[in-house]
């Protein structure tokens, strides 16, 4: 995370004097090296000299658009800094933009406080005058407005860098789809074309017989040092050795692939294995754990999002991984949701260190395949959608409680994860339906709706949020409203 840059650029003129200025530069300095060494803060700020003129504000833009570490800039204004001589800078700004409204001092000193002072203190209007010029330019931006050292202002710094930091991996994302999607399937197909263009991503296809290839140049040897890696990672639960072989077979041979084409995420399809020996089960999984995107069923939009969601979470370490909704417990006043997968849950979830084991898999019609089987944590997380609307992708976030799972299931031998959506499960599944969300999502108990809804914004993508105050009436209202919006944008 430490290795995504922010460009601190902050803002004045020379109508003060050159004290002015140095002061400026004296306290922005310190306000940066500050939120460097803040706990909430993830990322790197990179202190600049303040900027007084259009030359100097297009210069340091510029400079931020060609840094490849720089994951998007942040501005404030220490003083009045007249806005038209931000217009160029802005306009040719191609990183995330975030505005913070704060200012150095955090009380008025009433007995010393004079013009001195004034010049030099004027973030309450100056930075309304840097409001004004990304307005009336139309700027995708965050506001955050408060004291710079308050935990609450320095925590929402961190959410927007970490959702630029994942705006940064969309752009330069190249997905690997083994094969199509599954046969008559609506939800997971999607304009790849349009995903290029707004989102960033490469969906690239690949037939499964490259990975066969892969697969069958694999040595004993690689298959040896993967399966010490299993070793280490989970609990050896099953004589079926030559299974969970295969899958280490696999694993080398889909990150070799992976590795070679600098594909971030991928998925596969049951329906198209060819001489595939397995579905790759533990194989997804474990790739998972090192970071990997994944999707099921030729998903490569849960793929895509699963990767970039991961990238967020990076240093947070509670879990994130790609996620189907199940089945339904519908025990009344104690509803919840089952989601699980028939091999593909990410390790990185459970609550317990997972155990391999081999069972039947009674779709894709090959070999038994060995899978990670584990209960998921407890906690606070959220599950997110990213659809196609044909004029837009929309992303659907619901906040949800993940329980303790006391039932084992013997005869259903998954990872699982149980949950209660926000705010029931008849109002959830309701407003997730009306909005189109997919079977497939990503589930993560790193992030917030806060961070999605920051990325969908830097973005220009629809946002939607389900959580503990979503009413149905109130939601298709909404819904409709973000038709008649979006379809004019």
């Amino acid at each position: 995370m430490k290795e995504n840059v922010f460009y601190f650029i902050v803002g004045s003129q020379f109508l003060y004097g050159e004290e002015t200025l140095v002061l400026i530069d004296r306290d922005s300095k310190q306000m940066a090296d500050g939120l460097n060494a803040d706990k909430n803060i993830p990322c790197t700020i990179k202190w600049f000299p303040c900027v007084k003129t259009s030359e100097e504000i297009y210069s340091v833009m510029n400079e931020a658009n060609n840094d490849e570490a720089c994951a998007g800039v942040i501005t404030w204004m220490h003083t009045f800094s007249p806005s038209k001589m931000w217009v160029k800078g802005l306009t040719a700004l191609r990183k995330p933009y975030l505005h913070l409204n704060t200012q150095f001092n955090r009380e008025i000193p009433w007995n010393e406080i004079d013009m001195d002072f004034m010049n030099l203190n004027q973030s309450a209007h100056g930075d309304r005058e840097h409001g004004y010029i990304a307005a009336r330019l139309r700027l995708n931006r965050k506001v955050i407005a408060g004291y710079w050292q308050d935990e609450e202002f320095t925590k929402e710094i961190g959410i927007w860098m970490r959702a630029a930091v994942g705006v940064k991996e969309s752009r330069q994302l190249r997905v690997l789809r083994i094969s199509d999607n599954m046969r008559n399937v609506a939800v997971t197909e999607g304009d790849k074309v349009e995903a290029l263009i707004k989102l960033g991503w490469a969906v690239d296809h690949y037939g499964v017989g490259d990975i066969i290839k892969e697969v069958e140049a694999v040595s004993e040897e690689e298959i040896d040092a993967q399966m010490a890696r299993y070793n280490n990672n989970y609990i050896m639960d099953t004589d079926n050795i030559d299974s969970v072989r295969y899958q280490a077979r696999e694993e080398v041979a889909l990150k070799k692939f992976l590795d070679r084409g600098n594909f971030k995420a991928f998925h596969t399809n049951f329906e198209d294995l060819q001489q595939l020996r397995q579905l790759p089960g533990l194989a997804s999984q474990d790739l998972m754990l090192q970071g990997y995107g994944f999707g099921a069923e030729g998903d490569w939009k849960v793929a895509a999002m699963t990767r970039i969601m991961k990238v967020m979470a990076e240093g947070i370490g509670k879990g994130t991984a790609f996620m189907e909704d199940y089945t339904y417990h519908l025990e009344k006043g104690n509803e919840m949701i089952l989601g699980a997968h028939m091999l593909e849950v990410c390790p990185s979830i459970a609550d317990e260190k997972p155990k391999i084991q081999v069972h039947p898999l009674g779709i894709g019609d090959r070999e038994d395949p060995a899978r990670a089987v584990f209960k998921a944590k407890q906690g606070k997380a959220i599950v997110v959608s990213l659809i196609d609307m044909g004029d837009r992708f929309r992303m659907i976030v619901n906040d949800i409680e993940c329980q303790k799972q006391e039932h084992d299931m013997p005869r259903l031998p998954v990872a699982g994860v149980l949950w209660k959506p926000l705010p029931d499960l008849k109002t959830s599944a309701t407003a997730w339906i009306y909005a189109g969300g997919a079977h497939h999502s990503v589930l993560s108990y790193d992030l917030t709706a806060e961070h999605m809804r920051d990325f969908a914004e830097i973005m220009g993508i629809e946002f939607v949020h389900i959580n503990k105050d979503t009413e149905i009436g109130a939601f298709r209202k909404e819904l409709e409203y973000n038709d008649v919006i979006w379809r004019n944008k």
